[in-house]
């Protein structure tokens, strides 16, 4: 995960008096619902790995974080474009990158093997991708601690 530290830094700053000895739900709450440019990075280790797989498993988990951060509403259609693009035509070989970016002005871009997939302007589904990695269940519980230490350092 990569994060613009310079404009995070002013924002845990305005919003956070006391720096916390631990990272705070607050804290990632903040950066979940910012709109601070942040890249989720992925490597493909599993050369027998398909499109359509990642489709499936992504769109399972995106779909569960909106229900989250909206109170149990669904919305497949949102969900739907941002790997909707990414047809079994694109084969992922062990160290394929995909690189799914939450840009400034809530634009969600979905680039894999260097080529843009989608590119969707959407507060609520930049908020649930950020909130797969941050929130209460994150996909990677480690990284979200790491991505917490430094923040902390950011004070």
């Amino acid at each position: 995960m990569f994060v613009d530290n310079e404009k995070l830094k002013v924002l845990l700053k305005s919003k956070i008096e006391k720096p916390p000895k631990q990272p705070t739900n607050a804290m990632y709450e903040l950066v979940i619902n910012s709109d601070v440019e942040l890249m989720v990075r992925l490597v493909i280790v599993f050369s027998a790995l398909t499109m359509s797989m990642v489709r499936k498993n992504f769109d399972e988990g995106l779909g569960a974080a909106i229900k989250k951060v909206t109170g149990g509403q669904k919305n497949e259609e949102l969900v739907n474009k941002v790997m909707g693009a990414a047809g079994d035509h694109i084969k992922l070989n062990a160290g394929s990158v995909i690189e799914i970016t939450r840009l400034p002005g809530f634009i969600l871009q979905t680039k894999i093997k260097d080529e843009i997939i989608s590119k969707v302007e959407s507060e609520l589904l930049c908020r649930a991708y950020v909130y797969m990695y941050l929130g209460d269940d994150a996909f990677d519980k480690e990284a979200k601690e790491r991505f917490g230490k430094s923040l902390l350092s950011l004070f």
